[in-house]
């Protein structure tokens, strides 16, 4: 071959460039690219979930002995739905991490992380209940940026982007309702899922003060909260990352708030603080009532009856001491 020529350096130099490019894009989509690909991702589970929908099917029971639900249903169905998505996330992004219930964890320290769960609601999807869902999130350096909540059977797809809204079936969607806890309507999965004691008690007296608390309807209940369908709020508890990542900015994107019961914000760098104890509701004013029950201080006695005291009753008797203490060294 000849020598090289400016040409040719030029050429090598703009090849380089365009390279750089491309991969700049692989490593930094826009949010908008990574929530068309969660509905890719919602398509291919979809085809793989719809054919074992009210058919007979085997069920394994997964044992989680430190859950306060300890036996946990899984079908084929949920294995081979997950395993689609992450041969799709490997093909399409394989530098970003994947969080999936069914198959494990790689790469969680990636700048954009999925977290999967095939069907949100397996005991609702083997007794023939459509309120199950395919939950898809995209993290990005640990907080939810899209979320996706996907009911096949009824046809009805929620997309919810940081910054940008909550969609239904291609539609914006925004939450409404009330603003006293009184007045709102309350979801729970089921009421077992509170472990005993500090759970068990704040969860009852959330049942005392709202108007009426529900039951059975997984992942979907957010999306009837988000969608301001009549359903005010979410308290939940013993949930995975995989249950909750993607039902936030589906949540929040609708104008909503979603945090743990101290009301902080759901992460991947805060899952095992906050415990997976979950509050979601259709505007800040009942979000405030729900965490001054939920974020209380628990005390349990030695007679094991719970007793659960507020912050300003506690800062108040520590004012006292204080003051107390103050007197007696003048005397």
């Amino acid at each position: 071959s000849g020598p090289t020529t400016d040409d040719d350096n030029e050429a090598c130099k703009q090849t380089s460039l365009s390279h750089n490019s491309v991969n700049d894009m692989r490593s930094s989509p826009t949010n908008e690219e990574l929530a068309s690909f969660a509905g890719e991702l919602a398509d291919a589970a979809r085809g793989v979930i719809l054919p074992y929908w009210r058919q007979p099917i085997d069920v394994e029971s997964k044992m989680e002995d430190h859950r306060a639900i300890a036996e946990s249903p899984v079908t084929i169905a949920d294995q081979r739905a997950e395993e689609a998505m992450r041969a799709m996330i490997e093909g399409r992004y394989p530098g970003h991490g994947i969080y999936g219930e069914e198959h494990g964890q790689v790469r969680t320290d990636a700048e954009y992380v999925w977290v999967l769960d095939p069907i949100d609601g397996t005991k609702s999807f083997i007794t023939g209940k459509p309120l199950f869902g395919t939950l898809i999130a995209c993290l990005r350096d640990g907080e939810p940026v899209i979320g996706l909540i996907d009911q096949c059977v009824l046809d009805e797809r929620w997309v919810g982007i940081v910054d940008v809204g909550t969609t239904l079936n291609g539609k914006p969607v925004t939450t409404s309702g009330c603003t006293q806890l009184s007045e709102s309507m309350m979801y729970a999965t089921t009421p077992h899922m509170f472990h005993e004691g500090e759970e068990s008690t704040k969860f009852e007296q959330m049942c005392k003060t709202v108007k009426r608390p529900l039951y059975g309807a997984d992942c979907y209940a957010y999306a009837l909260v988000a969608s301001g369908f009549g359903a005010d709020l979410v308290v939940e508890s013993d949930l995975g990352l995989y249950d909750y990542c993607a039902l936030v900015p589906v949540v929040e994107g609708a104008g909503g708030v979603m945090t743990d019961w101290r009301g902080k914000r759901l992460t991947l760098g805060n899952h095992e603080s906050s415990k997976g104890r979950v509050v979601a509701c259709a505007n800040s004013s009942l979000h405030r009532e729900a965490i001054a029950i939920l974020g209380e201080t628990y005390v349990q006695t030695g007679s094991l009856a719970a007793t659960i005291l507020r912050r300003d009753i506690l800062c108040s008797l520590a004012v006292g001491v204080g003051i107390g203490m103050m007197c007696s060294r003048k005397r």
